[in-house]
C-alpha cells in the first residue's frame, strides 16, 4: 500500500461500508472494510497501521466492546466511531474509552474526513492533543459559569431535562445556554462541541 494512508473501516451495514469507502478512496487513502468487529480483532495485531473507523451498533460485539478488546491487546490505533442519532451517551462513553472522535449517522463526506485527519493527526504527533487541550481550554474560558455547567452536563450524556433538573433551572433555560455556548465555540452541532468539552476535560465525572 506504499505510504498511502490505512483506514480500518468496521461497521455490519454493507451500504455504509460502500459509501464510506468510495468517499475515503477518491480522498486518496486505502480503505480496508470488514463487516464485523470480530472479523476486525481476528486481524487487527497483523493490519497495517493506521485510523479505525468503528460502528458502536453491530451484533456479536458492538463497538465499545471491539475497543476494549483493541486496548487490551495493545492495538493502539486511533478510533473514530460512529453513532445513530440520540447516541450521544454512547458517544460519550466511547471518548472516555480513548476514542479520537465520533460522527453521527448520516454523515457528511466533509466531516468524515475531518474526523479522520484528527485521527491521524494523533497518530503522527505526540504534541497533537497537547495543543488540541490548550485550544479547547481557551474557548471553554470563554463561556460562563453556567454554560460550562451545561457543557459539562452534555460531556457526561446527560439529556436537556436532566441537566435542568441538576441545575434547578428549565428545560428552555438549558436550551438557551445551550445554543449560547455553541455559537461561543463556534460549533455547529453537538459533536463538534462535545469534541471540544472532551479536549478540555470535561465529561470526566466515575459514572
Amino acid at each position: 500500500m506504499g505510504d498511502r494512508r490505512v483506514i480500518h473501516l468496521v461497521d455490519d451495514e454493507e451500504s455504509i461500508r460502500k459509501a464510506a469507502s468510495f468517499a475515503l478512496k477518491t480522498a486518496g487513502y486505502d480503505v480496508v472494510t470488514y463487516a464485523s468487529g470480530v472479523e476486525f480483532l481476528k486481524e487487527a495485531k497483523s493490519a497495517a497501521v493506521g485510523c479505525v473507523i468503528l460502528d458502536v451498533r453491530m451484533p456479536e460485539m458492538d463497538g465499545l466492546e471491539v475497543q476494549a478488546a483493541m486496548a487490551a491487546r495493545g492495538v493502539n490505533m486511533p478510533v473514530i466511531v460512529l453513532t445513530g442519532h440520540g447516541d450521544v451517551s454512547v458517544a460519550v462513553q466511547a471518548m472516555k474509552g480513548g476514542a479520537v472522535d465520533f460522527l453521527e449517522k448520516p454523515f457528511e463526506k466533509a466531516a468524515l474526513l475531518g474526523a479522520v485527519s484528527r485521527a491521524f493527526a494523533c497518530l503522527d504527533d505526540v504534541d497533537f492533543r497537547t495543543l488540541e487541550t490548550s485550544e479547547a481550554g481557551v474557548r471553554v474560558a470563554a463561556l460562563t459559569p453556567r454554560e460550562r455547567e451545561v457543557l459539562e452536563g452534555l460531556a457526561n450524556g446527560l439529556p436537556n431535562k436532566t441537566i435542568a433538573y441538576d441545575l434547578g433551572c428549565s428545560s428552555r433555560t438549558v436550551e438557551v445556554h445551550r445554543a449560547s455556548l455553541m455559537a461561543k465555540l463556534e460549533v455547529r452541532n453537538l459533536s463538534e462541541a462535545l469534541r471540544i468539552a472532551f479536549a478540555a476535560g470535561m465529561g470526566r465525572k466515575p459514572k
